[in-house]
């Protein structure tokens, strides 16, 4: 799960960057899903370290916990946009859909990554 969390860090690190160009550079809140991938590879780096691996791994899922719910409204406008409408920021839009896909993505294979790792420690007398 360390390297899909570092992954996913350059992929949200990208998406920011990415954001903050297309929109002239005009506002640092494009930067936002950068911000959250620092901190997703703070994690991974921290994950690192065997007995620091279990708190930076949940750290990260509480990090896209927070994405989720910081940009899922962007999701409807989107939509919107793609479906023909004229939305104010549609870049924003865009920016906050694919922020919150990536975070939904990451928090469902952290969910799976600790439900299997719970089951091998219970398989090997560890529970």
């Amino acid at each position: 799960m360390r390297t899909v969390t570092a992954v996913f860090a350059v992929i949200l690190i990208v998406l920011g960057v990415s954001l903050y160009l297309a929109t002239g550079m005009e506002s640092v809140t494009a930067l936002i899903p950068s911000f959250i991938g620092v901190a997703f590879g703070i994690c991974a780096l921290v994950a690192t370290t065997e007995n620091r691996r279990k708190h930076a791994m949940h750290a990260a899922a509480l990090l896209a916990l927070i994405g989720i719910g910081g940009t899922a409204s962007g999701i409807p406008k989107a939509l919107k946009h793609l479906g023909g409408e004229t939305i104010e920021r549609p870049e924003a839009a865009m920016g906050q859909s694919a922020m919150a896909i990536l975070c939904v993505v990451f928090l469902i294979l952290a969910i799976r990554s600790f439900v299997q790792a719970r089951r091998a420690r219970a398989a090997g007398g560890n529970a």
